[in-house]
């Protein structure tokens, strides 16, 4: 790899810790945009009682909820994730929902410290694409599988798919916040970084997964103000709350109208707003 992936990894710990108190906070919201995919993917592995699953990078762990209801009473699930402070908040929601067939283990996705053939079903919930080697974290998820296993998982789609977060960078590169992508270097870790097409699948078919399914899934981010997208968007990017809350409050108040201009077309009348989203869900058999 052309990137120091050891620091990357170190970075994206450190992150991580720091942004789960925002996801906690955002999370109805997440949630309500998020269901779909979850749903898409727990369909797609069909989950049966008494069977194990393994959800990585699981942040608040709503698809390993939906999981454990489902294999319930003799399956379980494990939720995982590198960061305790979102095991925390996966915790609570777990006993929120009186679930007792949950566990909980931070574990890094690169090298998931499971023996071999050791759970039926693996979810990762846009994951993979933040690792700084997914094709060696796929090839981990397959050897945990037991033969004939399945995985679901989801990407983001090319950043041109996805307004909500190419206006933020938009903003922030054309103020000097954020460096401008190099067209002809590749992708490094990030939330775009698999939605090249057919890279999800190639990376599946490496790893030695077969039967593999690859969709695009269209989304609908609703919020119902500018304001309330605002203060979502500082919780849920920590490279844009550290960004924009480094510069002083006059240059705060700059970005923050600007970016209401740029998400003008995707504002209502009364003030809501609706941003269209697209994601590459995938599934495949061990």
């Amino acid at each position: 790899m052309s990137f120091d992936a050891d620091r990357y990894r170190q970075a994206s710990f450190e992150g991580w810790e720091a942004a789960a108190p925002g996801w906690v906070r955002q999370q109805e919201l997440l949630r309500e945009f998020a269901t779909p995919v979850s749903l898409w993917m727990i369909d797609a592995v069909q989950p049966q009682p008494g069977e194990r699953v393994l959800d990585l990078a699981a942040g608040l762990g709503e698809t390993a909820m939906l999981a454990a209801e489902l294999v319930a009473p003799l399956g379980g699930v494990v939720v995982s994730d590198q960061a305790e402070a979102m095991l925390a908040g996966a915790r609570a929601r777990a006993i929120a929902l009186g679930l007792s067939n949950v566990e909980f283990q931070a574990l890094n996705a690169e090298w998931i410290d499971l023996p071999l053939a050791s759970v039926d079903i693996v979810t990762c919930r846009w994951g993979y694409m933040l690792m700084a080697d997914p094709g060696a974290a796929l090839s981990e998820t397959r050897r945990v599988l037991r033969p004939g296993g399945r995985v679901a998982l989801a990407v983001w789609d090319t950043i041109e798919h996805n307004p909500w977060a190419l206006l933020p960078a938009q903003e922030l590169i054309a103020r000097g916040l954020a460096p401008a992508p190099d067209p002809g270097a590749p992708p490094p870790p990030g939330p775009f970084a698999l939605g090249a097409p057919g890279r999800i699948r190639e990376l599946l078919e490496q790893a030695g997964f077969v039967e593999s399914r690859v969709e695009a899934l269209e989304l609908v981010r609703r919020h119902s103000s500018f304001a309330e997208m605002w203060e979502t968007t500082l919780d849920l990017s920590r490279n844009f709350h550290d960004a924009v809350l480094s510069q002083p409050a006059s240059e705060i108040a700059q970005i923050e109208a600007s970016l209401a201009e740029r998400f003008a077309p995707y504002t209502a009348a009364d003030g809501t707003l609706a941003i269209p989203a697209r994601t590459l869900v995938a599934s495949a058999s061990a």
